[in-house]
């Protein structure tokens, strides 16, 4: 167990830690083949093994026949757990993909008191070890004994191979390939319509968003309209809403607009329509986004429906910088509410069909840097580039729908607000880098005179250089492009890369 300390180390305490283990995993791999004193080898299959390995949960107060066993890695923090998944699931094809799967299989199996995070990695990383699955079933068509058998990690290389691993620093360290032998890396869109390549992810298509549309509470296909005495309530909802005068009757207002919401009899998106709160003064929105919550309902569907049907719809059409009041109302309730505030404001307010301006970029910073971790921010950057339409999908009512997108607007405010990410010592993942570096170069010409694109497009090659080396190329393509105060430092900056 010591020899793995140093990367648990880097799970824990790393602000790149993809990166880091897997460089780390190289090095200890290296210096195990290069000594045969090793008792313990460093390998996939080894860390594998430990992070499955069955442990017999701690419990005084049990008897020994109640012991629960768990698995090594169910016992670590939450956010440590969420990083070694995501670090799998970007090398999953140097490890053993049965085990992988059933890793995430057995972990998803713990439904209770699994944490959010861990449970989004755990999902991703079964899908990427899943999509091959059709490869296992054709080669069990051959009456072979095992098809684990023929599954090779990337340390067992043949012998007739072993010389060329003695290259200085090849680009793929587990292959004998050098990096003068890749070319720049393109993202093809292509791929995304290719219906072949992409069937088994379809057919799981509408189960996933049935899931999250069960989990978010929206009722995809109801238009039953509501009764008249439902309706008749909504409506003076409103024009107590909209003409509300004092602070003193907040909370039984707010009070009679959740429980009449939360009916189960009602759709809650129909009713908020009706009442229309987004029409209503700073003022009155601020006192009642703060009595909405009582804090025991759920984390994402009550919580995501008020902030998409008080604060999104004024967000939405600012074009002024939005009042101290209104947004210091809603930083406070997205603290609170981290998920919704994700589902419920940012994926909407970033896919604005005319896309983001200043004001909105402002309000969108703020509500990033004090209301989410960093590495929720990467995993939300993630999701917005990377992501399917199922993946990012946000709870917006139907009034509404006519101002939002389901593709980003690249305009001059958007690539600030990833400049300040970034800034915001946010470490984004590799698909994320490799989205954005596509979307540079296919924008550098619309934007070669505009500062803002050239120094997000700087800030880019500063704080993610390590992993931007295959995209050398394509980037000084794009600084080329420019014609601004820094383009003399980006490409001082992709030199040294």
């Amino acid at each position: 167990m010591e020899q793995w300390v140093p990367l648990f180390d880097i799970f824990m305490n790393s602000p790149t830690p993809e990166t880091e283990a897997s460089l780390w995993l190289k090095q200890s791999f290296n210096s195990t083949t290069s000594s045969s004193s090793t008792v313990t080898p460093i390998t996939t299959s080894s860390f594998l093994s430990l992070l499955t390995n069955p442990i017999v949960k701690d419990s005084s107060f049990s008897p020994p026949t109640t012991s629960k066993r768990v698995m090594l890695i169910e016992t670590l923090p939450g956010m440590v757990q969420s990083r070694i998944l995501s670090f799998l699931a970007l090398e999953n094809k140097r490890f053993n993909a049965k085990g992988l799967s059933k890793l995430a299989r057995n972990l998803l199996s713990e439904n209770q008191g699994l944490d959010f995070w861990v449970k989004k990695a755990a999902r991703n990383l079964l899908d990427r070890v899943s999509e091959p699955n059709h490869v296992n079933e054709w080669i069990s068509g051959f009456g072979l004994d095992s098809g684990e058998e023929l599954v090779e990690e990337f340390e067992s290389i043949p012998d007739w191979l072993k010389d060329m691993t003695a290259a200085n620093d090849p680009h793929h360290y587990w292959l004998p390939l050098s990096a003068a032998d890749f070319g720049p890396k393109f993202y093809d869109d292509s791929l995304e319509n290719d219906q072949s390549l992409f069937s088994q992810v379809e057919e799981n298509g509408d189960d996933r968003m049935k899931e999250v549309a069960v989990e978010m509470e929206v009722d995809l296909v109801s238009n039953v309209p509501l009764e008249p005495e439902i309706e008749t309530m909504a409506i003076s909802l409103r024009d107590r809403v909209i003409h509300f005068e004092s602070s003193f009757k907040a909370v039984a207002l707010a009070n009679e607009i959740r429980q009449l919401c939360l009916d189960k009899r009602v759709n809650s998106f129909q009713v908020l329509s009706l009442i229309e709160p987004w029409k209503a003064e700073d003022e009155t929105v601020s006192v009642l986004i703060s009595h909405l919550s009582s804090g025991d309902e759920d984390e994402l569907a009550w919580p995501s429906q008020v902030l998409c049907s008080i604060m999104l719809p004024k967000f939405l059409v600012l074009a002024e910088p939005a009042s101290r009041l209104l947004l210091t109302s809603a930083i406070e309730y997205c603290k609170l509410h981290q998920r919704a505030a994700v589902h419920g404001l940012l994926f909407p307010l970033v896919l604005r069909k005319e896309g983001i301006n200043n004001p909105i970029r402002d309000v969108i910073t703020r509500i990033v840097k004090e209301c989410l971790h960093p590495a929720h921010v990467s995993a939300f950057c993630q999701t917005l580039l990377c992501g399917g339409e199922e993946e990012r999908r946000f709870v917006l009512l139907p009034c509404h729908e006519f101002l939002v997108s389901n593709e980003l607007v690249w305009t001059d405010s958007l690539f600030n607000l990833l400049n300040n990410i970034l800034n915001h010592n946010v470490h984004l993942t590799q698909d994320s880098v490799d989205r954005l570096v596509y979307h540079v170069r296919q924008m550098a010409e619309t934007f070669s005179k505009s500062l803002k694109f050239g120094n997000f497009l700087l800030c880019l090659v500063t704080r993610c250089s390590s992993l931007l080396k295959s995209h050398k190329d394509l980037l000084t393509e794009a600084g080329e492009c420019t014609d601004t105060l820094v383009t003399r430092s980006i490409l001082l900056r992709l030199t040294s890369l």
